[in-house]
């Protein structure tokens, strides 16, 4: 029996089935409990999660609206908070009992390494590109999980109702001095920059950042993000 912390995964979900199950699997055995907050899946994503034991709850779409409603739907201390196309690395488990058992840790959350399951050297590439942003300019994205307790989550304002750049919303406000990097990697489905391009997606991601840091609503992000359909699970 695990003497660390109580921890749930809240994991954003919208016709996540294709990769859900790897996540899950990885999750098992080392969280608490699983919590899917789904904004209105119409593939098999419940059916995957109902299978794994995870529990479903719904939510209002977009991903900052369907975290908060996770976590505020958890009952343990702590939350890590990923994407259902990410999965959770070797290691990652000691990693984070870890930091939540440092009391010099008493108030910040942390992030995971970023990596892709792709060989290609433009994965490494792109690894190597979000190390730097992490260590720079202190923003870890949501692909890369978030450890945080839910107390010091409140404090900083929760995730807000936006359907894009929660993530960065979020560590703006907790500030970059309370922000872990964690070397274990959460490890991320490459994809969707297989199939719409390593450079036109990067760029994209980019375009979305700089958008944000320029004042543009969240809802008109979300609609360049999706190509104009929908916004992303």
């Amino acid at each position: 029996m695990r003497t660390e912390p109580e921890l749930t995964a809240v994991i954003p979900t919208l016709n996540a089935a294709a990769g859900l199950a790897a996540t899950l699997a990885a999750l098992a055995g080392q969280v608490d409990a699983v919590i899917l907050a789904d904004g209105g899946s119409t593939d098999a994503t419940r059916a995957v999660a109902e299978a794994a034991g995870a529990r479903v709850i719904d939510a209002p779409r977009g991903r900052g609206s369907q975290i908060a409603a996770g976590v505020a739907a958890a009952a343990t201390p702590w939350v890590l908070v990923l994407h259902a196309d990410t999965r959770p690395g070797p290691g990652w488990r000691a990693a984070a009992a870890a930091f939540m058992a440092d009391p010099a840790q008493a108030g910040r959350a942390a992030y995971f390494r970023f990596a892709l399951d792709d060989a290609a050297p433009q994965a490494r590439r792109l690894e190597r590109a979000v190390a730097w942003r992490c260590r720079a300019l202190g923003l870890p994205y949501g692909d890369q999980g978030l450890l945080v307790r839910r107390d010091t989550l409140a404090a900083a304002g929760g995730f807000r109702s936006i359907p894009i750049m929660e993530d960065v919303d979020l560590v703006r406000r907790l500030g970059r001095a309370r922000l872990v990097a964690l070397e274990a990697a959460f490890v991320t489905s490459a994809a969707r920059w297989r199939a719409q391009g390593w450079w036109r997606r990067s760029a994209r991601n980019l375009s979305c950042l700089a958008l944000w840091f320029l004042g543009v609503p969240p809802a008109r992000i979300a609609r360049l993000y999706a190509g104009r359909r929908r916004a992303p699970d």
